[in-house]
């Protein structure tokens, strides 16, 4: 029961994680845990301390929103961060293969023509040795 420590200190009525301290009037209540945040008839924010007697519940409040809104923040951007990544990662993976592709038709094209140009000196030097022996 948390009204025993009534006019007593903050510290002995917190060490019960259910009671809330109001610290306007010296009371110890029973944190109303249907509510989120305590009513104000029961005890303003700026006097209500609950868990820890060094921070009010409006500083904790306002301090677990800061804390919540930087991590939303921060994963936010990793998100943003790790979608670029794969974007650019996508996008030199597909010029890559075409450049690849460009290139090795190119050397395809070029083996090719030296095949040919080879097949035609051949050609010629037969040409020339059936000519000479007339055959």
């Amino acid at each position: 029961d948390c009204h025993q420590y009534t006019n007593r200190s903050c510290e002995e009525c917190l060490k019960n994680v259910t009671c809330l301290w109001c610290a306007s009037s010296g009371r110890c209540v029973e944190y109303p845990v249907r509510r989120v945040l305590p009513p104000a008839d029961l005890c303003e924010l700026r006097s209500a301390r609950w868990g820890v007697c060094w921070v009010n519940f409006e500083a904790l409040i306002i301090a677990m929103s800061v804390v919540g809104g930087t991590i939303l923040v921060m994963l936010g951007v990793c998100c943003c961060c790790c979608c670029c990544k794969k974007k650019s990662k996508k996008q030199v993976s597909s010029e890559g293969p075409d450049k690849d592709d460009e290139r090795a038709a190119r050397e395809r094209e070029k083996r090719r023509v030296r095949q040919e140009e080879r097949r035609a000196e051949m050609k010629s030097r037969h040409d020339e040795i059936r000519r000479k022996y007339g055959t």
